[in-house]
């Protein structure tokens, strides 16, 4: 078995018949010949890993060779081997999707990482990383083990999602050992926030406790508007960090960015985590300060309608005396929309913008077979979030913005995560649906051990329906499910994305400060 077949097109082949020994004592098969005709014959009979190609030849030229290949093999791999420096030939080499281009005299060690890199990447990526994770592993081990603060959290989680990118991108048979490294992680996280959360909510101003929802707009968009600062504050709801590990990479090309991360308040659903960001106050008190304003669990209408007036309450009650526009983006329409009406947008000094996309891709991969095989788990799910942004408004949307002289907050309300083990629960007709929390009266479960129980809300900072009313939030992957129809339920709810609860990746969130380039 060779390490690659190669076609060397060259009109002074002979004077490289040392490069070609070299190369086949390293395992290539190389073929020869010493003009474009010859070559695109070659290549319309056989299959080449790669095709080493001269640009100065009598006949047809290289860059008309390459041309001609491509339309025979459009994926076929073109190394230019040339004496010329000229930069138009560079760049019509470039134009026409070389893998490389190498300026003779080349040694053969040169051509030998030419190989490498284009033959060979993906095997020696994987194996490099492979490498580098087992190495890692177990100090990630030991880092989880040593986690005290909501900071050493975010840094175990930062780097959990840091390899489990790494490996995806790679061949790696290693992802189902960093699953369970991740398992391990969020079993520890649980219990740093069943024995802390209530304590943060206790003492606010605690320099010991992690930015939480309510105090976005206090610790990140009034100090840049008392800097005088336009601000757009863009809201991707239901977004994880590994969505935006793979999104930056997107705007690094047009942003500087800053990136921090927040923790979301229980429970992680937009109802309660999103208003409270808007509002700047924990949910009770939306409910006691602004009845009308809140939607309880049992009513009909949305639970995110009140969005604007939550804002303009929260300006209000800062004293705040800027202009403000609000825009929520469900459809393309709305998109479209949001783009005519920019000029006018960015006269204010505050916008939001929510972005429901990915959202409703979650929830539609719940509902809908054909999507559940699309997004069949998280490396396919980031890459479902990563084709919207490149193929629809947002990417235009982000790009105006680049050019404008304003600060760019993006953020989200809480993350999600994959849901694997079912729980059981007991409750009434009045208990809500949501899969990674209950709130109810007389709720019977099996497995208190792995819940946050919370039999008094107002310790939470939650609304209490009722005096008997108590939350129970499930931790890791769990889900919860009802006794009735118990194997159809867990069936059809295995392996969905869904939040409200406790784990990382739904309280661990992006909160990313971009300043345009302006190139």
């Amino acid at each position: 078995m060779t390490n690659g077949l190669l076609l060397w097109v060259d009109d002074e082949i002979e004077q490289l018949r040392a490069h070609i020994m070299f190369l086949e004592k390293k395992g290539y098969e190389i073929v020869t010949v010493s003009n474009g005709t010859d070559a695109l014959d070659l290549c319309r009979q056989r299959n080449f890993d790669l095709v080493l190609l001269d640009e100065q030849m009598p006949g047809i030229s290289g860059l008309e060779t390459l041309r001609k290949l491509k339309e025979i093999n459009p994926s076929i791999t073109v190394v230019m081997v040339t004496k010329s420096e000229e930069e138009n030939i560079m760049e019509q080499a470039i134009g026409q999707k070389i893998a490389d281009y190498l300026i003779k005299p080349v040694n053969p060690n040169q051509i030998l990482l030419t190989l490498k890199k284009n033959i060979h990447r993906r095997a020696i990526e994987t194996e490099i990383t492979q490498s580098q994770y087992q190495q890692n592993f177990q100090q990630i081990a030991m880092q989880i083990m040593d986690c005290r603060t909501w900071h050493d959290w975010v840094q175990v989680y930062k780097r959990l999602v840091h390899w489990e990118l790494e490996l995806s991108a790679t061949e790696s048979t290693m992802t189902e050992m960093l699953q369970m490294q991740k398992e391990e992680a969020n079993n520890g996280f649980a219990k740093f926030i069943k024995k802390n959360y209530l304590a943060w909510l206790e003492n606010s101003s605690s320099s010991s406790k992690p930015v939480l929802s309510p105090e976005i707009f206090k610790t990140k968009v009034f100090p840049m508007l008392n800097a005088g600062e336009k601000v757009f504050l863009v809201v991707l709801d239901n977004f994880r960090y590994d969505q935006w590990r793979v999104l930056s990479g997107e705007l690094s090309a047009y942003f500087d960015i800053d990136e921090d991360m927040y923790y979301s308040i229980l429970p992680t659903a937009t109802q309660y985590a999103r208003n409270a960001i808007f509002s700047g106050l924990m949910p009770n008190k939306i409910q006691e300060m602004f009845p009308d304003l809140w939607v309880d669990e049992d009513e009909e209408e949305g639970k995110n309608l009140n969005e604007e007036p939550l804002i303009r309450t929260q300006l209000e009650r800062y004293r705040r005396k800027e202009s403000f526009s609000y825009h929520k983006i469900n459809t393309q329409a709305d998109a479209d929309k949001l783009m005519q009406q920019m000029q006018q947008i960015e006269k204010h000094p505050l916008n939001v913008v929510v972005f429901n996309f990915i959202d409703m891709l979650s929830h539609a991969r719940t509902e809908s077979k054909m999507v559940r095989e699309l997004a069949n788990n998280e490396s396919a799910y980031r890459s479902i979030t990563l084709s919207w942004f490149r193929h629809s408004v947002i990417s235009d949307f982000f790009r105006e913005l680049a050019q404008m002289d304003c600060k760019v907050i993006v953020t989200t309300d809480h993350g999600s995560i994959r849901c694997t083990q079912p729980v059981k629960i007991v409750g009434d007709r009045n208990t809500n649906t949501n899969l990674r929390y209950k709130l109810g009266k007389n709720l019977s479960y099996d497995d208190d051990k792995n819940l946050l129980v919370i039999k008094e809300p107002r310790k939470a900072m939650l609304p209490q329906p009722n005096l008997s009313t108590s939350y129970v939030f499930a931790t890791g992957d769990s889900f919860f499910a009802y006794p009735n129809n118990y194997n159809y339920y867990v069936s059809y709810y295995r392996d969905t994305f869904q939040h409200g609860g406790i784990s990382m990746e739904e309280m661990i969130v992006p909160l990313i400060t971009l300043t345009g380039k302006k190139r």
